[in-house]
Parts: structure tokens; C-alpha cells; sequence
């Protein structure tokens, strides 16, 4: 299938067109490089432009024959949502709705789009279900669930077919390592203590320690991002004969903060400086999802559920790659 992946050359982007190219498929990368690297998708189509133009959109849509579109390319810290959240709305929005016009007028009706468990803001109960009312707290959670209804809506047009996947905690890395996380600056909990172990950092900080969990850290879901790539081509392949597909992407087994200090003090053989600070607002004690309608519907496996093994790919890429993809 021709399938064109709006931010590409981002993290998970990067991931997934390596998945699509080699099960066959013919991945197009379409991004702007605002937050990708070129350097991470070095042997596929490539097109540079940004997905909020329609015309241009369009043409590329039309150029390459496109049959679906999977999308990365949402802007994605919550910290900045909630001091731009005008520029959010922007992106992660109203570029979107471009993208689905520009794909309607070009009749490319399957779309995997890329949502997020932020949707579920603080639920009461845990694991999460995909039923669960959503209550986004910040402008990231709320411009996911706000795409997410324009894609609901517009399916019951019977123009379009669509699998919006929320993840949990995407990590580690691809291709034996080769392909992970570049992020600038960076914000994801595993890549920021790996560089306090790779003394790039002066020390990590653990925001809160009388938590109710079993050491009074945070607990939360990761899940390897080849696992996570895995379940949109199944997701693609569902779209065939479905319409609306909605899951959570999680292991379903949450760890602490300390948990993951503590692995990839064990990886990497590396001490370093941890600092214990205050809470932060608005950080639940446990968020894990319950994944169970994936596995069932989907027949989607994770094949690298523990967190050593996870540590272990994303440990590979950051020291292979110690200044991102600039070296």
C-alpha cells in the first residue's frame, strides 16, 4: 500500500516507515523538519512541506497515488500546550483539518491517526479502557480528542475510515538501535535520565515521592515503539472492513520512576546524581492502560514488554548517537 506518513521523520514517524518498507509497503514521508531529521529516514520518498497546506497537500496526496495516510505530526509537549496553547490549536488542529480536506478531495480514505492517552485527562479508575470519559486537562490532550471527534464525524459521512490509537508512553528504539528518540529539548523521562547517565546532565530529578505506589514514585505505562508500530499496521489492515477503530496502546503493567532509574543504572553500568523535588501539578500516581480491545480485535502481541529490554535498545541508540542524528 502507498501510504504517506505526515511527520515522518520524527521519532515514532521514523519508526513506522522503516515497519511499512520493510512488510512491503511504500512509504512517502511528508514533513517539514521542524522537529523530524532527514537523517532518520534515509532511503525512502521524501517530500519537505508542511501538512497544513492544502494545495500542496493535495498534489502530493495526487502525485504518489496515495491509498492511506498515517499522522505523526502533531506537536506534542504538554508544558508548552499549556503556555501556547493558540499554537497547538494551530498545528495539531486546524493543520489536520486541512489534512482531512485535502485527502477528501483527493478520495484517500483510510486514516491511522496518532492520539494520545492525555485524552483521558485524570480518569477515576485504573487501567484505562477506551471507554473511559474524556476530560483532556491540557491543550495537547484536548487538540487530540478535539481531531479525534472531526474524524468521527466525517466517517459518518462514509468518506472516510479511520483508527485513532492512543498511546501511552512510547519508548526505546528501533532497527537494533539505530532509530530512537532525538527530541530538542528533550522532555521524555527514559532519554533524560540516559543522559544523566551518559553525564550530559548534571542529575534527574524525581518530581514527587509520597505517591500511594509501592516505592511513592509515579507509576507509568511504557511501551517499545516497535510494539507501537506494530499495532497501526494491524490497525491499516483493520480499516479494510472497518470503519471506526478506537484502542489504547499500552503494556498494561506500569513502572516507577524509581523502577526506571534503577534499570538503566543496571544497563548502563552508570551512577549519577538523583535529586527528589516536589510534585508536580496535575501528575496522577498511576495511569496504565488497559489494552485489552487491541489484543482481542487486532491479534496485537507486544514483543518487548519488559523494561530492561526496552532500556537496553534506547541505552544502544543514544550512545551510537550521542548528539542525536547530527553524528
Amino acid at each position: 500500500m502507498r501510504v504517506l506518513v505526515c511527520g515522518g521523520a520524527g521519532y515514532i514517524g521514523s519508526n513506522m516507515t522503516a515497519m511499512l518498507a520493510r512488510e512491503g509497503h511504500q512509504p512517502v514521508v511528508f514533513d517539514n523538519l521542524s522537529k523530524g531529521h532527514r537523517e532518520a529516514v534515509p532511503n525512502v520518498q521524501f517530500v519537505l512541506g508542511d501538512f497544513g497546506d492544502f494545495n500542496f497537500t493535495l498534489e502530493v496526496l495526487q502525485k504518489y497515488s496515495i491509498e492511506a495516510v498515517m499522522h505523526f505530526a502533531a506537536f506534542i509537549e504538554v508544558g508548552e500546550s499549556v503556555q501556547e496553547p493558540l499554537r497547538y490549536y494551530e498545528n495539531n488542529v486546524s493543520k489536520t483539518r486541512t489534512l482531512l480536506a485535502a485527502m477528501e478531495k483527493a478520495g484517500v480514505s483510510k486514516f491511522v491517526f496518532s492520539s494520545t492517552a492525555a485524552v483521558y485527562g485524570m480518569p477515576d479508575t485504573i487501567p484505562i479502557t477506551e471507554d473511559v470519559v474524556k476530560v483532556p486537562i491540557n491543550p495537547y490532550g484536548e487538540t487530540k480528542w478535539v481531531v479525534e471527534r472531526m474524524c468521527h464525524f466525517l466517517c459518518q459521512t462514509g468518506r472516510m475510515r479511520y483508527a485513532a490509537l492512543r498511546y501511552f508512553n512510547a519508548c526505546g528504539a528501533c532497527g537494533n538501535g539505530t532509530i530512537g528518540e532525538d527530541h530538542h529539548p528533550e522532555s521524555h523521562l527514559i532519554p533524560l535520565i540516559i543522559q544523566a547517565a551518559m553525564g550530559r546532565r548534571e542529575n534527574i530529578k524525581i518530581f514527587g515521592t509520597d505517591y500511594p505506589t509501592d516505592d511513592g514514585t509515579c507509576v507509568r505505562d511504557y511501551i517499545h515503539i516497535e510494539d507501537l508500530c506494530k499495532a497501526h499496521l494491524l490497525a491499516l489492515k483493520k480499516l479494510d472492513n472497518n470503519t471506526e477503530l478506537v484502542y489504547n496502546l499500552g503494556n498494561g503493567t506500569g513502572y516507577s520512576v524509581r523502577q526506571v532509574i534503577d534499570t538503566i543504572c543496571k544497563v548502563s553500568g552508570k551512577d549519577f546524581e538523583v535529586v527528589e523535588t516536589d510534585r508536580r501539578p496535575g501528575d496522577p500516581p498511576v495511569l496504565t492502560a488497559d489494552a485489552s480491545k487491541a489484543r482481542a480485535e487486532l491479534g496485537w502481541t507486544t514483543d518487548y514488554p519488559e523494561l530492561q529490554t526496552i532500556i537496553e535498545s534506547a541505552w544502544k541508540f543514544h550512545n551510537d548517537h550521542p548528539n542525536g542524528y547530527e553524528d
